[in-house]
């Protein structure tokens, strides 16, 4: 339940599943990462010339990769209905006209979409290096994106069989005494519920980088309360402005007379101060130390030098209570 003042929010059922497609696609890069950009649905073809349609596809700039999108209600079956249609789906997506046509259309959008190329700038990707940027993409196994309204034992327990799938809930809420009234729950900062390309890297580290806040940075000394962090931004022939956050006890970012969980809300209040129109932002990647380096730079080195094994034994059995917390709530 989410309580609003006097009005009370509870969980419903989605209508149906182009309902949920609709939220997924409309909110894509609070789901895949404000790095990403979907990609409507397409048919595409098996060498045996079976036709799919995927609900979409997801390239994400920032980590290099890209997704079959199949958003999905936990009512349907895990065994007669989403896992062959993935296999279809993984098996069309992956050959050579099914990329040619992803790389077509991607390239479309970028000269049309002014606001994608000041995000691939923001990323180091110039113009002239899209098509290879997108070249190494989608030489690379598509990922499983499967958006959902809960996870069940059979989904979880088939998707821990693949090497790459992430599961995103999306819950629908409606106001109490007034169902026209519904909002939307999408994960925090692109958070998954569950990853199974991730599972190397916790066993290597005992942690997954999607789930690594402020708070761990400052546990590990890379970051000090009090710490300035900084950023320039202007959007395109638009003004560049400096701005300078501090770093809470607690691990918040604090900045412009407000204090934020996430350094990527932080980014997004300071973009918007500068006149951009943008919805997200990448804080990880803008908010730089005195010394240049930027919060991934921290985060990656947390990861690496993560390590004893007692250490990474009490981090996943952490994460587990958390995540059987999480699933066994109900409204």
């Amino acid at each position: 339940m989410i309580i609003a003042g006097s009005k009370k929010f509870i969980s419903a059922a989605f209508a149906s599943e182009e309902e949920l497609e609709q939220v997924v696609e409309a909110n894509a890069e609070e789901i895949f990462g404000p790095d990403s950009i979907y990609l409507p649905k397409s048919l595409i073809h098996t060498p045996g010339g079976y036709g799919t349609i995927p609900d979409g596809f997801v390239v994400d700039f920032a980590s290099r990769s890209w997704f079959i999108v199949e958003a999905e209600l936990a009512v349907h079956s895990v065994f007669n209905h989403i896992a062959p249609q993935v296999a279809k789906q993984i098996i069309a997506a992956s050959q050579p006209a099914s990329r040619k046509m992803l790389t077509e259309v991607v390239i479309k959008r970028v000269k049309e979409d002014a606001e994608l190329g000041e995000r691939l700038e923001e990323l180091g990707i110039a113009e002239i290096d899209i098509r290879r940027v997108l070249l190494d993409i989608f030489e690379r196994r598509p990922i499983v994106g499967i958006p959902i309204d809960e996870v069940g034992g059979d989904l979880r327990e088939w998707a821990q069989t693949q090497t790459e799938v992430k599961l995103w809930v999306i819950r629908k809420l409606v106001e109490f005494g007034n169902p026209d009234n519904v909002i939307y729950e999408v994960p925090e900062e692109s958070r998954p519920a569950l990853d199974t390309s991730s599972e190397s890297e916790i066993q290597a580290s005992g942690y997954a980088t999607y789930d690594i806040k402020i708070s761990d940075l400052l546990a590990k000394q890379l970051l000090k309360a009090g710490e300035a962090l900084f950023m320039t931004y202007g959007p395109r022939g638009g003004q560049k402005r400096h701005y300078e956050a501090a770093v809470g006890p607690e691990g918040s970012i604090e900045v412009l007379g407000k204090s934020f969980s996430a350094p990527s809300y932080a980014a997004l209040l300071c973009i918007q101060d500068a006149g951009s129109s943008r919805n997200t932002v990448n804080g990880w990647i803008v908010w730089k130390t005195a010394d240049g380096r930027t919060l991934a730079d921290l985060r990656d080195s947390l990861v690496k030098m993560s390590g004893s094994g007692e250490e990474k034994m009490t981090l996943k059995a952490a994460k587990g209570d958390t995540a059987a917390a999480a699933s066994g709530g109900k409204d």
